[in-house]
């Protein structure tokens, strides 16, 4: 290779690694802090590049927010296939998708759990805002994941289907809201428990 080649590969390596730690440093600071709380500065300091980085990155600051919901997003759904990976029916379908939001809790936050990250972002934005779309729109997936499942179980009985999957989805999310304010993941081994009770009743 010579030095020219060796030269002009050298930058995009660089961009790439400083997407990656800026997009580390605002889930950090985003989930402990708040996106509002949480400027350019502290970003690019904890993330260790300078401010054009970022903006070689991300055109703002909404930007990097809207990223940061996507890869959160992303994030869970990870957790979810490699729990959903485990298990061979719609009862443990159903169940992966309280293990995984478990899973999510159990990561080592700076400051403790505080819920669940995209809903906690949506609570700063305003009404109308594209990431609160993006949250929304986690959220009706997360609803439609258990859907799909519980259609396993009840076959032919799609509307019976998605009656149960909102209610289990608000237990999910109620769930969710009080592990965050203990900081604590046992709401959530609860909720799991009340929903394996509510499966085997089918």
């Amino acid at each position: 290779m010579g030095e020219t080649e060796g030269a002009a590969t050298q930058p995009r390596k660089r961009r790439g690694s400083a997407r990656e730690r800026l997009l580390a440093a605002a889930a950090r600071r985003f989930y402990a802090d708040g996106v509002s709380a949480t400027g350019i500065d502290t970003i690019t300091a904890e993330a260790g590049v300078a401010k054009m980085s970022l903006y070689n990155n991300f055109s703002s600051k909404a930007d990097l927010v809207m990223a940061y919901l996507d890869a959160r997003h992303e994030e869970w759904l990870g957790l979810y296939r490699a729990r959903l990976a485990a298990v061979g029916d719609g009862r443990g379908g159903v169940l992966a998708v309280f293990d995984a939001y478990a899973d999510h809790a159990a990561f080592a936050y700076e400051r403790g759990f505080r819920g669940c990250g995209l809903l906690n972002a949506a609570a700063e934005l305003p009404a109308g805002h594209e990431g609160r779309d993006v949250v929304r729109r986690h959220k009706e997936d997360v609803e439609a994941l258990i859907a799909g499942h519980l259609e396993e179980l009840l076959p032919g009985q799609p509307e019976k289907a998605g009656a149960m999957a909102e209610q289990l989805a608000f237990l999910l999310e109620g769930a969710m809201a009080r592990a965050g304010l203990e900081s604590a993941g046992t709401r959530l081994d609860h909720a799991h428990t009340m929903a394996a009770n509510l499966l085997d009743q089918l």
